[in-house]
């Protein structure tokens, strides 16, 4: 598997990989690949921070993204949607993508990434409850499933509530 920087031609195996990961049987076209979509068209994507693993073939099979988010005007990263088509779930895509994601958000000097997501899956990369942090989620009843983990430019001074891009806001 080999992890790397989305390119543009990849728009399309990325919305495929989200589809695939996210359908349901109610939902066949999940709204996390339209808001991927729209991400990709708003000032607060991040090329650098949306990455894509490949398999053997060089296939895309998972993909992540961070965008612009903030604390009280400060800024913050909002990580997601993740991506693993189900063929490859559980296999250590989404651990690859989310270490490297990390550790690129870190080395390019940002404070901390925010997410909603399932705390048992996401306490092995060192998220924790935002909440304990002083930094509250924009939906008061997403709870201990608002998540932040921070990276070396964190400043615990930032408090407040956490502003995601505008294309989650419609979802």
């Amino acid at each position: 598997m080999l992890i790397r920087r989305e390119e543009p031609a990849d728009a399309p195996a990325v919305r495929a990989v989200t589809t695939a990961a996210f359908a349901g049987p109610d939902t066949p076209d999940p709204v996390e690949a339209g808001l991927v979509d729209r991400l990709r068209t708003c000032g607060a994507w991040l090329p650098a921070l949306s990455l894509v693993a490949l398999d053997d073939r060089g296939d895309v099979v998972g993909h992540v993204v961070c965008t612009r988010g903030h604390v009280g005007g400060r800024p913050a990263l909002a990580l997601g949607p993740l991506s693993v088509h189900p063929e490859h779930q559980r296999r250590g895509v989404g651990l690859a993508l989310t270490h490297t994601v990390l550790g690129a958000a870190d080395a390019s000097g940002e404070p901390f990434v925010a997410l909603l997501g399932d705390p048992a899956y996401y306490r092995r990369f060192g998220f924790r409850p935002a909440t304990a942090l002083g930094i509250t989620p924009p939906d008061p009843g997403w709870g201990d499933y608002f998540q932040v983990r921070t990276l070396s430019a964190y400043d615990p001074a930032v408090r407040g509530t956490f502003a995601y891009p505008e294309p989650f806001t419609g979802l």
